[in-house]
């Protein structure tokens, strides 16, 4: 195991040593490194005023070193060097992640990082963005620094922006670590409705993103068993260690918070450490596990149709001039749902048909009027459609609109209320859905367009408000779809994580990790060529996160065990600082994950 420890005085001969060492192991000639030998000399003087630290293994070796130096607001990365008999072995990433830890603490907005050209590919690694192609002028009274040989440039600027874990983030955990429960199916199971799987096997993959229930987890919880290389992938890219896994404890399905509580020695490791106990979402199991309350109606309005209601109660008041309810109706039988579908589909009207509650869509359909008469009617489009009582709504047409672009069609709003009753915004996102089905979402700088952000927001921390003075506690969010005419409406509320959370969950992380501005999208099914054994899944994660990284983005890793299914599928995320990075990110992503099958020949 690799530490970090401050550097000693009577250390600065050696380190000086290891700092050579490490430039020559990139081939420069003896001219170039004694013309370099001035500046990357250590002093010992130099060890508390430039910030020195040194990375330690297990035998007390050191193998690398770093300095942060200048003042706040800006500082720089005065040195990283790694001895070349540990390159590869993670010790730049850890100095460099420590470097960004000491530059936040100390106040620092803006770190430069002058590289040396064979360590771009590191720092654009790391995050950090190139901002010029040329060795930094010297300052004054000091020599100009060396170029290598044959003309070229020897130091390449980069800059990163180092930021505090969100307040948010901190205030959803207590800025600490958490365990992580994976209860979705247990979650589902509470809403007798027959669009909810009764055996829960999507959930149980879903569950896999327990990983991702807050910054950085103790400890997940996981109701099936999950590969070891997906859990050292995930936490090599979002810089976690000792995070402990807890998996395969559901053969039947009890609910994985009572199969905790059944495994009376773990129910008391994971409740008696006195960390935060993070779930999908609350239950009356997680209730006993955890030690709190249940509170009777706490998730009515998890209820689409109680939802609509908190929504009309909400613009009854006013003050939301951005945002249009779209009428809704409930209806007991399915003759009477065809009869109002068959009257709207007569008035040209598009009808979302929908079941009280639903997971990511399911249990809504979207349905034009082209569509029921394609199906032989409003009686043959509804026997197809899942059992239970149906909410009828007026179909909101069209996208926003922004110029010649189209805006984004759906939109979330995602916060928390903590324990105290206060609620807490996290943010807008974009989300990817499909006939009603969600797939996928983005968060991050710029995403919600600047037209519908402060409607957004406003409705969302209303909602927000009175679900606290309802008396739920935790995570919910707002979904909406856009109008075309720059109004929101607003279709229903969920009282769990989300895939949109998981995605802001993960910005915060990259920003406190690599510096701000990260973009991150969650894609909730890649489809892949072939159904992979463990070791390919491995192969294929690690071959996606060297290709993400070449490109400036990073690659996690979030549902893996849908791989091993007989249409196998993986949950990514993907994250960058740019639009574009981030759409070929994705785009690389989905065509290699496709292109496994290639590996098996002609089916």
């Amino acid at each position: 195991m690799v530490k970090v420890r401050a550097a000693r005085p009577a250390e600065a001969e050696d380190l000086t040593g290891l700092v050579m060492r490490s430039k020559a192991h990139w081939g420069y000639d003896a001219a170039f490194l004694a013309a370099c030998a001035p500046e990357l000399r250590i002093r010992a003087d130099d060890v508390t005023v430039r910030r020195v630290v040194v990375a330690e293994n297990g035998r007390g070796e050191i193998v690398g070193v770093a300095s942060l130096e200048g003042t706040p607001p800006r500082a720089e990365l005065g040195l990283l060097f790694v001895e070349p008999s540990a390159v590869g072995q993670g010790v730049g990433r850890l100095l460099y992640r420590d470097v960004l830890r000491r530059a936040v603490e100390l106040g620092v907005r803006r770190l430069v990082i002058d590289s040396d050209p064979h360590a771009t590919g590191f720092y654009r690694a790391m995050g950090a963005a190139a901002v010029a192609e040329a060795a930094a002028p010297a300052a004054p009274g000091e020599p100009a620094r060396p170029v290598a040989e044959g003309g070229g440039t020897a130091l390449v600027r980069f800059e990163a922006a180092p930021v505090p874990l969100a307040d948010w983030a901190r205030a959803w955990t207590g800025g600490g670590r958490a365990v992580h429960l994976g209860n979705v199916g247990e979650f589902n199971a509470q809403f007798a409705d027959a669009t909810v799987d009764r055996e829960q096997r999507p959930a149980h993959h879903y569950a896999c993103l327990a990983a991702f229930y807050s910054p950085y987890p103790a400890a997940l919880v996981l109701p099936r068993p999950v590969p070891r290389g997906w859990t050292e992938l995930v936490c090599r890219q979002l810089g976690w260690t000792g995070v402990e896994v807890y998996d395969g404890l559901l053969d039947a399905d009890p609910g994985l918070a009572e199969a905790v509580r059944a495994r009376p020695a773990l129910a008391a490791l994971l409740t008696g450490a006195g960390l935060p106990l993070v779930p999908w979402g609350r239950t009356r199991a997680f209730g006993r596990l955890a030690g709190r309350p249940w509170r009777d109606g706490e998730l009515r309005y998890e209820s689409k149709s109680a939802a609509h209601g908190l929504f009309g109660r909400i613009l009854a008041d006013g003050g939301h001039p951005g945002i249009v309810l779209p009428r809704q109706w409930r209806v007991d039988g399915r003759w009477a749902a065809a009869r109002m579908l068959a009257a709207r589909t007569r008035a040209g009207e598009s009808t979302v048909v929908k079941s009280e509650h639903g997971v990511g869509g399911s249990g809504t359909t979207v349905l034009t009027p082209a569509r029921v008469r394609a199906a032989g009617g409003a009686r043959a489009v509804l026997r197809r459609l899942p059992r239970g009582p149906l909410l009828v709504e007026e179909y909101i047409g069209g996208a926003a609109s922004s110029g010649d672009d189209e805006g984004p069609r759906d939109l979330t709003y995602d916060g928390f209320v903590d324990e105290a009753g206060l609620a807490h915004e996290v943010g807008g996102a974009v989300m990817e859905v499909s006939d009603g089905c969600y797939r996928g979402a983005t968060v991050g700088p710029g995403v919600v367009p600047g037209w519908a952000e402060k409607p957004l927001t406003a409705f969302g921390a209303a909602v927000g408000r009175e679900l606290a003075d309802s008396g739920y506690r935790g995570w919910f969010d707002v979904d909406f779809v856009a109008d075309g005419t720059g109004r929101l409406a607003p279709t229903e509320t969920n009282l769990r994580l989300t895939g949109p959370s998981i995605a802001f969950m993960v910005a915060a992380r990259l920003d406190a990790l690599r510096g701000a501005g990260h973009l991150v999208r969650i894609a909730d099914r890649v489809e892949l060529g072939a159904r992979l054994p463990e070791a390919q899944l491995d192969e294929l994660c690690a071959a996606l996160a060297r290709g993400c990284a070449e490109l400036g983005a990073v690659f996690v890793p979030a549902i893996p065990t849908g791989a091993f299914e007989p249409a196998p599928w993986l949950g990514v995320l993907v994250a960058a600082r740019s639009r574009e990075v981030l759409d070929a990110a994705e785009a690389l992503v989905r065509a290699e994950a496709l292109a496994v099958g290639a590996m098996f020949g002609p089916s």
